[in-house]
């Protein structure tokens, strides 16, 4: 490999939450006293443990040796990267200047789109599990989710299709969310299955707002298909939101994007996210999505899904063959597990904290997969060397799953 996914990075006393943690955050880890000789292997939050792509450092240090910072406008290049990258990848063609918009953030994206569409109190529909961020953000706007439950068949999570259509006609609904890929089940929704869900979307008016943050991580042989791609009504009732953050680790210099073809619904939602006066990209967020989507970035995300594939396969075939009582789904995309202990717990008498604290006291920090509606779930990243991986499951077979 070019690129270096091996090395163990020390990341404490550097601005990292998955391991520099402020007290009660989420999951308070802190309440767990962590047996001597056991370090921190960060597993929770959705970020990456590997250094990122040399392109994107470059561009950022070629950008610190002016030194002016003063207000700017995005530049040609940053739109052109975005439309050359998603050519690239997902085929499409159609993308213009005048269709993206900045975003502080998919979720902030999200809650502009939200504000846009409905009056305060108003219902979204949302699958369920869910993305702890999106249910933080949506409530915390005024808003009320109507969850439909994806469906685990052979192994799959699935769309109920009967009952997202119960739910949109029961609660009067006309905005839905989608996140595809899904998070934090890992599900890669196939055309088909997407143009179900729009043609049920297009005969209520449904309005569509779909999360695709994770679509550069697309493990094994499956492929991305943009929400937006599926039809005329798809194309113009969507609001599509991307980030670099999870496919290059840049969550921490913040910065999403929004792409809308419909011109009126994208003059509506910028104009939404421009009213609080902080929907502004930091220069160095521009230049480091120019320098993240360029071709030595596309073989770096493509020797990244070397690695995440990799430690999936471990991962998935260490648990069934070992961690008894504890069942997943192999995930399609993203770098993330959702496990479920339910049998475990029930057999042994435990609660899912009960399980967490001996995770953390062993120095596998998993996250809670409650928040995510998964009543027994852990949720696992994998985003991590290899070698620590391996660890983290031996710890769990030795000290944990026992």
């Amino acid at each position: 490999m070019k690129y270096d996914f091996t090395s163990i990075l020390d990341r404490g006393g550097h601005d990292a939450l998955a391991v520099d943690l402020p007290l009660n955050y989420v999951d308070d880890f802190r309440v767990v006293q962590r047996e001597e000789g056991f370090d921190v292997i960060p597993m929770w939050v959705a970020d990456m443990n590997f250094a990122i792509c040399p392109s994107i450092l470059e561009a950022i240090k070629d950008r610190l040796s002016y030194p002016t910072f003063g207000y700017y406008k995005p530049s040609d290049a940053y739109y052109e990267s975005i439309i050359k990258w998603h050519k690239n990848r997902n085929g499409i063609d159609y993308i213009s200047k005048e269709n993206i918009g900045y975003e502080n953030g998919v979720l902030g994206g999200l809650v502009a789109a939200l504000n846009t569409l409905l009056p305060s109190g108003g219902k979204v529909l949302l699958h369920s599990p869910t993305y702890i961020g999106f249910t933080m953000s949506i409530e915390n706007a005024g808003y009320e989710i109507i969850h439909s439950p994806l469906i685990k068949e052979d192994n799959t999570w699935r769309m109920d299709y009967e009952d997202m259509e119960k739910k949109i006609v029961e609660h009067n609904i006309n905005v839905a969310i989608m996140c595809n890929p899904h998070n934090p089940c890992g599900r890669v929704f196939t055309r088909d299955e997407l143009s179900k869900a729009i043609e049920i979307f297009e005969k209520h008016n449904v309005y569509i707002i779909s999360d695709e943050i994770w679509s550069d991580i697309i493990l094994y042989s499956n492929k991305h298909v943009p929400t937006h791609s599926i039809n005329d009504y798809a194309k113009n009732h969507t609001i599509s939101l991307y980030a670099p953050s999870k496919t290059f680790n840049l969550a921490g210099l913040i910065g999403a994007y929004h792409i809308i073809f419909n011109k009126d619904l994208n003059k509506k939602i910028t104009e939404t996210s421009s009213k609080c006066h902080y929907n502004s990209m930091n220069v160095l967020s521009m230049h480091a999505l120019i320098g993240a989507y360029t071709s030595e970035g596309e073989q770096w995300v493509k020797e990244l899904h070397s690695v995440i594939e990799s430690n999936v396969d471990y991962a998935c075939n260490f648990i069934r063959n070992n961690l008894k009582g504890v069942t997943l789904a192999t995930p399609e995309a993203t770098y993330m597990l959702f496990v479920d202990s339910e049998e475990y717990c029930l057999e042994n008498n435990i609660t899912l904290e009960e399980l967490l604290h001996r995770c953390w006291k062993y120095g596998v920090y998993v996250q809670n997969g409650k928040p995510f509606h998964g009543e027994y779930s852990l949720r696992i990243n994998l985003a991590l060397p290899t070698s620590k991986v391996i660890e983290a499951l031996n710890r769990l077979q030795q000290y944990v799953f026992i």
